[in-house]
C-alpha cells in the first residue's frame, strides 16, 4: 500500500509540474504584434525591389539625408534646395544636377559629383543627360548610382562616352524625337529639343544637334529642362510649360537679360533659375526675377539653393 501511495503522489506531482510549465509558455507563443503597422504597400515594395541591386552607396529609403551626407548641406536652410509642385518633388543637387520624384518614380537629370550627393534619395528609374561636358556627364557617378533597371536617356554624343555597362538600358534621343514610358502610377513622355549657342564668341561651347534640352510630361505636368543653351527660337516657341528650369551663366550659356526675355516669350507658370555659375562667379538671379516680374507678373520665379556659396 505504501509503495502504491507514493507512486500515486509522484505521478500527480509530475502532471502538476508539466501543466505549470505549459501554462507559462502560452503568453510567449503569440507576440503582442505580428505585423508592422507601417508596412510598405505592395506597389511601393515593388518599386524598391526593382532597384534593390543598386550599389550600397545609394540607399533605397526615402528619408532626408543627414546634414553631413552631401557637401551642399552646409547651407543655412537645408529645405531651401527642395520644392514640391503638386505631386512632383524637386531636389536641387548642384548647378545642373537635380532629382524629380513622383508616385514612386525617380528621375535624375545630369547627375554628377559622386554618389554621396544622392544619399537619402531613391535610386533612379530614369536618368536624363543633356550634354557631354563634365557638369552634365560623369561616368563614375553614373556607374555608382544606376541599377540594372535604370533607363538612361541622352544624345549620341553622350552614348559615345559611356562604358559598356551603362549602355545596356540606354535610350538614344536626338532633337525632335519623342518617347513615352509608363509605370503603374506614372505616365512619362519625353521630347528632346535643341540646345545650342547663338553668340559668335560662344558657338564653340554648344553646337546645334549635339546636346538635348528636354520637355517632360509627367502625368500631364509639363516640365522644361533647358540644358546649356541660349535664348534660341525653339525655347521661345515652347507652349503650355508648367515648370521651367532655365540656365544663365557666362560665357557658356546666356545672360540673365536673354534668359528673362525668352521666359517672357514662352510664359511658363513657374520658372526655376539654375546652372547660373560662370567663370566670373554667379549670375544675378535676383535681377532675372525682377525682369520677369516686371514683364509678366503671372510667371512665378522660384529660387532654390543650387550652390554652397560659402565654399
Amino acid at each position: 500500500m505504501n509503495n502504491k501511495f507514493y507512486l500515486t503522489i509522484s505521478l500527480a506531482a509530475t502532471l502538476l509540474l508539466f501543466n505549470c510549465k505549459s501554462d507559462k509558455k502560452e503568453p510567449t507563443e503569440t507576440p503582442p504584434t505580428v505585423e508592422s503597422p507601417t508596412a510598405t504597400p505592395p506597389e511601393d515594395i515593388e518599386e524598391v525591389e526593382k532597384d534593390s541591386s543598386v550599389t550600397n552607396e545609394v540607399p533605397t529609403k526615402k528619408e532626408t539625408p543627414a546634414p553631413t551626407e552631401k557637401k551642399s548641406d552646409v547651407k543655412k536652410n537645408i529645405a531651401s534646395n527642395v520644392s514640391v509642385e503638386g505631386a512632383i518633388k524637386i531636389t536641387a543637387i548642384e548647378h545642373a544636377s537635380m532629382v524629380l520624384e513622383t508616385n514612386g518614380t525617380t528621375i535624375y537629370i545630369d547627375p554628377v559629383g559622386g554618389s554621396g550627393l544622392y544619399k537619402g534619395i531613391n535610386p533612379p528609374n530614369f536618368i536624363l543627360i543633356t550634354d557631354i561636358h563634365g557638369d552634365h556627364l560623369d561616368v563614375p557617378t553614373l556607374e555608382a548610382i544606376t541599377s540594372p533597371n535604370t533607363i538612361i536617356i541622352g544624345p549620341r554624343a553622350v552614348k559615345e562616352k559611356l562604358s559598356p555597362s551603362l549602355l545596356k538600358n540606354y535610350e538614344l534621343m536626338f532633337n525632335g524625337l519623342s518617347k513615352g514610358f509608363k509605370t503603374s502610377k506614372v505616365e512619362l513622355n519625353i521630347d528632346a529639343i535643341p540646345m545650342y549657342n547663338l553668340r559668335e564668341e560662344a558657338l564653340q561651347f554648344h553646337t546645334k544637334d549635339r546636346g538635348n534640352g528636354y520637355v517632360l510630361s509627367i502625368n500631364g505636368t509639363r516640365v522644361y529642362v533647358s540644358g546649356d543653351t541660349e535664348d534660341i527660337p525653339e525655347m521661345r516657341s515652347l507652349k503650355n510649360i508648367d515648370i521651367a528650369f532655365v540656365c544663365m551663366n557666362l560665357p557658356y550659356t546666356m545672360t540673365v537679360e536673354s534668359a528673362a526675355s525668352a521666359v517672357l516669350d514662352f510664359k511658363p507658370k513657374k520658372v526655376y533659375p539654375y546652372h547660373y555659375r560662370g567663370t566670373e562667379g554667379y549670375s544675378d538671379v535676383k535681377k532675372f526675377k525682377n525682369l520677369v516680374n516686371a514683364g509678366n507678373k503671372t510667371v512665378k520665379v522660384v529660387q532654390l539653393e543650387w550652390y554652397d556659396q560659402n565654399m
